[in-house]
């Protein structure tokens, strides 16, 4: 079972989505927003929606994403974990491509990581999204 104490601070960060319904807009239509943490400190490095009709992120959204966490951090990490039960073909392309190892594991084993944010998150947006 993963746990924050297994990583130093920038070892390995997660790409997961943070909502649990659709966002909804009326002139954009509905969207997902994935996140960025770090996996020690559980720090949201950074979020962009995509719409629902996407199953992933694209390539240059998710380059994009890992660029501005990277200069954030000043380093990109050893590791990418992403739910098994994502779709994440071009995320996994991406994060290979930058030199990062991704590892697919069971979205209960990152409970432990994703829970709050996901939780936060829907107590703040999603009620008002309804």
């Amino acid at each position: 079972m993963l746990h924050p104490k297994q990583f130093e601070v920038n070892e390995a960060w997660i790409a997961f989505r943070i909502n649990d319904a659709p966002i909804r807009t009326d002139r954009d239509g509905d969207f997902n927003c994935i996140a960025l943490m770090d996996a020690a400190s559980c720090y949201i490095l950074g979020l962009e929606l995509i719409p629902v009709t996407a199953a992933e992120p694209p390539a240059a959204q998710f380059r994009s994403m890992l660029k501005n966490a990277q200069r954030q951090k000043q380093q990109l990490p050893k590791t990418l974990f992403v739910a098994r039960e994502d779709v994440a073909d071009l995320v996994t392309r991406e994060a290979t491509e930058q030199n990062i190892e991704v590892v697919r594991v069971s979205e209960n084993e990152l409970l432990i990581y994703t829970g709050e944010a996901r939780q936060a998150f829907a107590d703040r947006f999603e009620e008002d999204s309804r």
